[in-house]
């Protein structure tokens, strides 16, 4: 067997040990698992398991798609949500420029499994992550590009791929008072690009990168776009941009909307091409990114229309494990299972094997505390709850779901796994 040939089935052949799967005697490839014809309400997987919902999925695709489009903007989710090359794939299949990745190990990732595009939103720091990177430049179909703040960096950068005798493309981060990267003034911003003006054969200036989620306030969040706008006219009339078209980007999923809004209000035309970053609509959630969402579909005409908007996509099932006292039960799911740090699970379905179909839960089901594996919820004495039960929980902040689970079975409408998506943490 070839090395390549070894590398793609270490990335497709799945073993018996993860959880949130049925049982397995052995490692098999994706495909072969589907074979087993699984489903859910069989309780053919082994409890507590992250679900994804094919149909929401698609859903949410379809929806950040058309509310792109509207705009006439780019996509390059981002990919840290998940770190799962199967979803990246149908994101680029829906119309993805690309995706956007935090560090070198995550772009890595991504190349491995045929991703073509990589932004990584972050700075590039460090001998081994600059060999890495250099490594991934060797492929000459990878479009790679990362962000560059300051001048001791854009030095660092220049001396490194000069030496190699490869072209790094990168973005100028801009930042705010009490952010976190990104330059914070005038003298910063000219002090990395006289830099990069002298490493400009192999580091290449191709545009500006905001993150506007590190500021809490729509009328602060505008102004900043505002200014990222007019710093990208500034550089362009000065050619310091050295690529055609200009890229412009922000937007992380609270205020996409807003950054829509702005970057296309600039009317750069054909000179710029903005790229926007949103990452857990895919997904979706029932926390923050809900109140989030909710928020863009009062403020924003074009998301106005589109209603429902996204659809929670992302699940944990598990057990009524023990009914101790008459207002309490404890479910088999804990902290590491699901995402707490935004808010807990919240109950949504309910299915007792035996039954026809999930049946949504009782309003006042609601989990109080989690500990690593036990979850406590509040009932009443008259509630039809059983031992043995199962209990579909959507979630709050799904990054800190994904990366508790190595395998997540696909669901269709009946339940059925279709697919298993394995993540790269």
């Amino acid at each position: 067997m070839s090395e390549k040939s070894v590398t793609q089935a270490h990335f497709s052949s799945i073993g018996p040990l993860n959880k949130g799967l049925g049982y397995l005697d052995c490692a098999l490839h994706c495909e072969e698992i589907v074979q087993k014809s699984w489903n859910l309400l069989r309780e053919d997987l082994m409890l507590p398991t992250a679900v994804l919902l094919q149909e929401k999925l698609t859903h949410n695709l379809d929806w950040m798609r058309e509310f792109i489009a509207a705009y006439g903007l780019r996509l390059a989710p981002h990919g840290k949500t998940s770190m799962a090359p199967k979803l990246f794939e149908m994101q680029c299949a829906a119309g993805a420029w690309g995706i956007t990745l935090a560090t070198v190990q995550q772009a890595m990732v991504a190349q491995a499994h045929g991703i073509r595009r990589v932004l990584m939103a972050n700075q590039l720091i460090g001998k081994q992550n600059m060999a890495a990177v250099a490594g991934l430049l060797e492929d000459h179909e990878f479009d790679f590009y990362c962000l560059v703040d300051s001048a001791a960096q854009a030095e660092q950068l220049g001396a490194y791929f000069s030496e190699s005798g490869q072209r790094l493309q990168v973005l100028l981060e801009l930042g705010v008072m009490g952010g976190r990267a990104g330059v914070r003034n005038g003298a910063q911003l000219r002090a990395v690009v006289d830099k990069l003006a002298r490493w400009k054969n192999s580091v290449i200036l191709c545009g500006i990168e905001v993150y506007e989620g590190v500021l809490d306030d729509e009328a602060s969040i505008r102004g900043f776009l505002r200014e990222a706008v007019e710093i990208a006219r500034q550089l362009a009339r000065e050619d310091r941009i050295q690529r055609k078209p200009m890229l412009l980007s922000g937007a992380g999923s609270a205020w996409y909307d807003v950054v829509a809004e702005e970057f296309s209000a600039a009317a750069f035309g054909a000179e710029v091409e903005i790229v926007l970053r949103p990452g857990c609509y895919l997904t979706h959630d029932v926390g923050s990114y809900r109140h989030a969402q909710e928020r863009i579909l009062e403020r924003n005409p074009i998301a106005r229309k589109m209603r429902p908007g996204l659809l929670p996509a992302l699940q944990v099932w598990a057990y009524v494990q023990s009914i101790p006292e008459a207002e309490m039960a404890i479910v088999a799911m804990g902290k590491r299972d699901a995402a707490f740090d935004s808010g807990l699970p919240v109950p949504s379905m309910h299915f007792r094997p035996g039954q026809t179909a999930p049946q949504p839960t009782a309003s006042h089901w609601k989990l109080t505390k989690m500990m690593d594996h036990h979850a406590y919820m509040s009932i009443t004495a008259q509630d039809d709850i059983r031992v043995g039960d199962m209990l579909g929980f959507d979630i709050c902040h799904p990054c800190l779901t994904f990366d508790k689970w190595r395998t997540l079975p696909l669901l269709d409408s009946r339940y059925q796994v279709v697919d298993i998506v394995p993540t790269f943490f």
